[in-house]
This record gives C-alpha cells, sequence and structure tokens, in this order.
C-alpha cells in the first residue's frame, strides 16, 4: 500500500477518468490507512526538534525564495534589513562611545533628585558629532524618571520667551496628573500665560499664544517684561511644582548658540537663581564650539555655572563597534581590512560612520563586507555627502563669502587665523569682516578663539578643495 507524500497533499494529481458500469455497481475506494515512522528514542542530554509539518504557506515561500534572491541581490546583506540611520538627529542603532556623557547626565538627575544642587550642562561640537542625539537621549532618561521635559530650538531671529513658555508647558502637563493640589497646577500656568503674553515682539493688545487652558493670566508675576527678571519667577515657580513631586524638571535647548546675547543673559541669571536656591530644574543646552565663549561674554560666572561637555569624533573601538554592533544583529559581518578602511574614510565622525556603512551594505554582494566593497562604495557616499551635507550649505553662501571659505581651505582643515585668511586672499582684514560676520551668522564657521576661525562641518575645508574657485 503506497503511503502519500507531502506533494499528494499539497499538489493533487490528475487521475485518469473512471468508467462506471450501470449494471455492476463500482468498487469502494480503499481505505488508506497512514503509517507514523518510528522515531528513534532521543538521546540523553540533547533536544530532538519535532519534525515541522510542511504547509502550503511554507511550501509557497519557499518557491520564492530563489526569484526574491536576485532581486535583492544577495541573501545575507538585505538592503531592506539596512541598520545603518545617517540623518539629522537621528538615533543611531548603536550609541557608541558616549558613555562617559551619559553616567555624567545620570549622575545630574540623580543629585537633583536628592535635593543636591547640581549645575546645568552644555553639549559643544562640531555639525555631525551627535550633540542633537545625546540630546534627546538625555531627554529619554529624565522622562524614565518622570520628570517634567521640554525641549526647544532655537533661532537667531527669535526670542526665546515663547519657545520657553511652550516647553514648560510641555513639562506641568507631563506632571499635572500625578500632582494632588490642581490649584496649585492653575496658579502655575496663570503664571505661564502672563509670561508668555509679555512678548515684546507681540502686537500691542494681541497674544499669539495660548497654553491650552482656560485659566486667566496671573498678575504681578513673571510679566514684568523684563525677560530676565521673568525668566528667574518662571523657573523658581517650576521648580517648586516639581518639588512638590519630589522629581525635576529639564528644559532642552538645541542650537544653543543662535540664542539672542540679551536672551543669553537672562538664561545665565534664571540659572544661576536656581543653583543658588537649590531649585529642581536643570537646562541642558547643545551647540557649536564656540558656545562657551558665547556664555562667558553675557555672564561673567557662566564658566561655573554650566557643566561642559565637549563632544568628538569616536576613537577607533567606538567607531568600530557602531559598525559591527548593528551588522551583528543581522548576521552580517565585517572583514578587518573593510573596519580599516571605513574608519579610515569617515574619520571617526558619527554621521560619517552612518553614511559610509548604509552605503557599503546596500552595495555588498555578500557578507562578509570586505575592503573591495568599501573601495566600490566610498565614492557613492562621498557624492550623497557632497551632494546633502556639504552642498546645501554651500549654496546657502554668497560669492563673497565663498571665497572667503575657499582661503580658509586653502589653509588647511584646522582652525586658522582671520589674518592669514585676508592675506591669501590680498586683502585688509577689516575689509572682510562682512563676509566673516555672516558665514558665523549661518553656521558656517565659528570663533574658535579671538582672531581664529574654523569650519563648523567637519571635512568641509577637503570638500572646498575639490570644488572649483
Amino acid at each position: 500500500m503506497a503511503v502519500p507524500t507531502v506533494s499528494d497533499t499539497l499538489v493533487p494529481a490528475v487521475a485518469a477518468p473512471v468508467v462506471f458500469d450501470p449494471v455492476v455497481p463500482s468498487p469502494a475506494p480503499p481505505v488508506v490507512v497512514p503509517v507514523v515512522p518510528v522515531q528513534a528514542p532521543p538521546v540523553a542530554g540533547r533536544c530532538v526538534p519535532r519534525p515541522r509539518r510542511a504547509t502550503r504557506r511554507s511550501a509557497l515561500y519557499g518557491n520564492l525564495r530563489r526569484p526574491l534572491y536576485p532581486v535583492i541581490k544577495s541573501e545575507s546583506v538585505d538592503p531592506v534589513r539596512n541598520p545603518y540611520a545617517p540623518g539629522a538627529g537621528q538615533r543611531p542603532p548603536e550609541l557608541a562611545g558616549r558613555d562617559r556623557e551619559l553616567q555624567q547626565f545620570e549622575i545630574v538627575l540623580e543629585r537633583v533628585a536628592r535635593g543636591r544642587p547640581e549645575r546645568s550642562m552644555v553639549l559643544t561640537g562640531l555639525r555631525g558629532v551627535g550633540k542633537t542625539v545625546l540630546l534627546n537621549t538625555f531627554k529619554s532618561m529624565a522622562m524614565q524618571r518622570l520628570w517634567g521635559t521640554g525641549k526647544i530650538e532655537a533661532r537667531p531671529d527669535q526670542s526665546i520667551r515663547r519657545p520657553v513658555a511652550a516647553a514648560l508647558h510641555m513639562a506641568i502637563r507631563e506632571l499635572a496628573p500625578r500632582h494632588r493640589a490642581p490649584e496649585r497646577i492653575e496658579e502655575f500656568l496663570g503664571v505661564l500665560k502672563a509670561f508668555a503674553m509679555r512678548d515684546p515682539a507681540a502686537a500691542k493688545g494681541t497674544s499669539h499664544w495660548s497654553p491650552g487652558i482656560d485659566v486667566p493670566a496671573a498678575r504681578g508675576r513673571a510679566d514684568s517684561g523684563d525677560l530676565e527678571i521673568d525668566l528667574t519667577e518662571l523657573f523658581v515657580d517650576a521648580a517648586g511644582v516639581a518639588t512638590d513631586l519630589g522629581v525635576g524638571i529639564a528644559l532642552f535647548i538645541d542650537e544653543m548658540q543662535d540664542v539672542q546675547a540679551p536672551d543669553v543673559s537672562a538664561l545665565c541669571a534664571a540659572c544661576h537663581e536656581l543653583s543658588q536656591n537649590g531649585g529642581p530644574l536643570i537646562v541642558v543646552g547643545a551647540g557649536l564650539p564656540h558656545l562657551p565663549s558665547v556664555l562667558s561674554a553675557s555672564k561673567s560666572y557662566s564658566e561655573r555655572l554650566f557643566r561642559y561637555a565637549r563632544i568628538d569624533r569616536l576613537d577607533r573601538d567606538a567607531a568600530d563597534l557602531a559598525l559591527i554592533a548593528p551588522a551583528a544583529r543581522e548576521d552580517v559581518e565585517f572583514t578587518p581590512d573593510a573596519l580599516d578602511a571605513l574608519y579610515e574614510a569617515a574619520d571617526g565622525y558619527p554621521y560619517f560612520v552612518q553614511a559610509y556603512g548604509k552605503v557599503a551594505w546596500d552595495l555588498a554582494p555578500r557578507s562578509p563586507i570586505t575592503a573591495d566593497d568599501i573601495k566600490v562604495s566610498a565614492p557613492e557616499a562621498e557624492e550623497e555627502l557632497a551632494v546633502g551635507f556639504f552642498g546645501s550649505r554651500y549654496e546657502r553662501a554668497t560669492p563673497a563669502e565663498r571665497d572667503y571659505m575657499h582661503a580658509m581651505a586653502q589653509l588647511g582643515d584646522d582652525p586658522v587665523p582671520t589674518a592669514e585668511v585676508a592675506e591669501t586672499l590680498g586683502r585688509k582684514p577689516s575689509s572682510l569682516s562682512p563676509a566673516r560676520d555672516s558665514l558665523i551668522k549661518k553656521g558656517l564657521i565659528y570663533s574658535a578663539e579671538r582672531g581664529v576661525i574654523g569650519f563648523t562641518v567637519p571635512h568641509f575645508g577637503r570638500f572646498l578643495r575639490a570644488q572649483p574657485v
């Protein structure tokens, strides 16, 4: 008796036609008894997997696997599963090389929670080193401790009054459901509304912002019109609400170097007042390398007011980890030569590590990814950077500003004296001040120290040297 196979159950065979005699009845179909194979007893200490039962779904996808392989061009390096994420402020799959900063902020959170005095924090570094990523990670850490959090992105043409009001409103909304005194929350919202409505930039008698809760604006608190006084009173009242719950409030400010000079002075004064009375509210800022000089120019005590952390490129071990760990989760490997080539190309800058890693993954035919794969993919990655990362910034500059940057690039990639830039252009330094100041406002260069300037974007000088003058 024949035993039916799996294929017989999935694809029914076409039987020959049966001719029925009208006189003689057709015989009854034979009864097929499936034969169950006898399995060997399991060996001690070993787990014997149970045989998988074939189904129509498994047969269908099993047959589709081969036609799909030529489409994705690889059985192991699938572009759909590419883990690398080069993006503005986008968290990489492996946040490598930032353990020290994460530990520092963890200590800040713990000390504030215990009522110990602690300074606010400022992150500085070039573009593409991961400042915004760290800022967002800090925000997540504070939220996990049930803190109230708010975040703003500073703009050079906007006062921080209304953005700060909106951010603190968000922070208080996170704390309000746990507060046992609703009238205490409404009292603070009244102060918050009064603070926002005193925006000198708004037309007289109008208000372009409302906290979203129907409470009357308070009078006599945070509504003087002087931002330094109002911001200090607002921070103190917000810290009082957080104290009621035994938690803190964290205000995160990205692109902090773009805060207007009077607003920087007010922000420093408010943080100074909080540090003296021990209020559980901290400000965490992120900006370009010249941010400490911007803060010190507004208040002489700012160097003691903040805890500064300079964010730089990754060392070799951290850069390798940023590539290896996400790939290992997808069962893909890099050869040592490939890691050498990637580090040389990316120079340890986190954004470049993600950019080169993503293109190398997309173009590699199989695992492990080799140095030859990097050699093929590097030009495409550099072309993408030239258009998106470098080119978009270069297009924002005027012809005079481009001449100034080209002169900087001829002198090297490190910060250079402004006098040497003027000498390269054959001009007087005073005549180049407008171009220099405009480039600083656009965030393309920064003043590393008095009389010295540098590019805010790593490898920007190398990009300029490849462009026609």
